[in-house]
């Protein structure tokens, strides 16, 4: 992969908490109007999928947990301790029944078992995360055969004013704790981008929603890398 499609500085965990441990008490009010055009087709795209067991990783502050519907049933995690707090919140007040936990854990190194769940979804942490790829492997191997993984993220833009931006913008990856620069090739290999769903979302495109279904069975899943 060209160096050039790679974020420029690489993230690690303590990074990320010590981030959004700032974000925690604003992050609804500064994150939740952008964010929320990708947040709502995530969500109606989990809806609209089979099956029940859905984890929503990077729940953050559970601000897409009331938009599932009473048959999904949630687990969320996230590495900030401080957002899950207010995710438990709004679990309490919103009396959301059909949330079943959440719990502070690494993405790319969960604890569940393979095949746990029908669908996983990752909103906006893809570019959050040290190891995009590591990311990715995980989630495939915790969605059962025949599921479906989504992303909904903001991507590098592939020229113009933005890209130029977006470079810019890198050099606060820490602060900010995600990277501005963060090319969809960092996520998908070659043959899941040929496989994947790319759907731009408001505003202007910002983000993409990204639905890549599992294979049918593993064997399936190890000829495409071969």
């Amino acid at each position: 992969m060209s160096s050039t499609l790679s974020p420029r500085s690489a993230l690690d965990a303590e990074a990320v908490k010590a981030a959004y441990r700032r974000w925690a008490r604003v992050y609804d009010t500064v994150f939740g109007g952008i964010s929320g055009y990708g947040r709502k087709r995530a969500v109606e795209a989990v809806n609209a999928l089979p099956g029940e067991r859905v984890l929503e990783v990077g729940v953050g502050t559970g601000l897409a947990l009331p938009s599932y519907t009473p048959e999904k049933r949630i687990t969320g995690i996230d590495l900030s301790e401080d957002m899950l707090d207010r995710a438990r919140m709004r679990v309490l007040q919103d009396r959301l029944t059909n949330v079943d936990d959440l719990l502070e854990m690494d993405a790319e190194a969960t604890t569940f078992e393979d095949d746990s769940f029908d669908i996983a979804v990752a909103m906006f942490v893809a570019s959050v995360v040290p190891h995009p790829d590591r990311l990715l492997a995980e989630l495939k191997r915790v969605v059962r055969p025949g599921g479906h993984i989504l992303f909904v993220n903001h991507f590098l833009a592939t020229g113009g004013l933005r890209l130029t931006v977006e470079r810019g913008m890198a050099r606060a990856s820490r602060s900010l704790g995600w990277h501005p620069d963060f090319a969809i090739e960092s996520l998908l290999p070659p043959e899941d981008l040929k496989r994947a769903t790319l759907t731009p979302v408001p505003p202007a495109g910002l983000f993409t929603l990204v639905t890549l279904p599992q294979c049918e069975s593993k064997s399936d899943a190890a000829a495409l890398v071969a």
